[in-house]
């Protein structure tokens, strides 16, 4: 509830679930994505060993590290316009980023 009535009206438990259902999903998409992205360029098609050698396995933890800050300041950026757009103060409405690092 807001403080003396003023404010923004707090969301539904519907509006809280539907926004946690989208960012499952945003997730979910995200690291389909990484995951695609990763492995093409980490792991060879024609696979000589059962395991991942060293070289595989660094080059999948740096493209997996590069990924996920590229993407941190994507979100950080989307959410300063989306302040912006709505008259400078508090987070954008909805929710955006996905909980990594804050």
């Amino acid at each position: 509830m807001s403080f003396l009535g003023m404010g923004r009206p707090q969301p539904t438990s519907e509006q809280k679930i539907a926004a946690v259902e989208t960012e499952m999903e945003m997730v979910a998409e995200m690291l389909n994505r990484l995951t695609k992205a990763c492995r093409s360029k980490c792991i060879p098609t024609d696979y000589r060993e059962g395991e991942l050698n060293k070289g595989e396995g660094v080059c999948l933890d740096r493209c997996t590290a590069k990924y996920f800050d590229v993407h941190m300041k994507i979100m950080e950026n989307m959410q300063k316009e989306n302040q912006k757009q709505a008259g400078g103060g508090g987070a954008a409405p909805g929710g955006a980023g996905f909980g990594f690092g804050s």
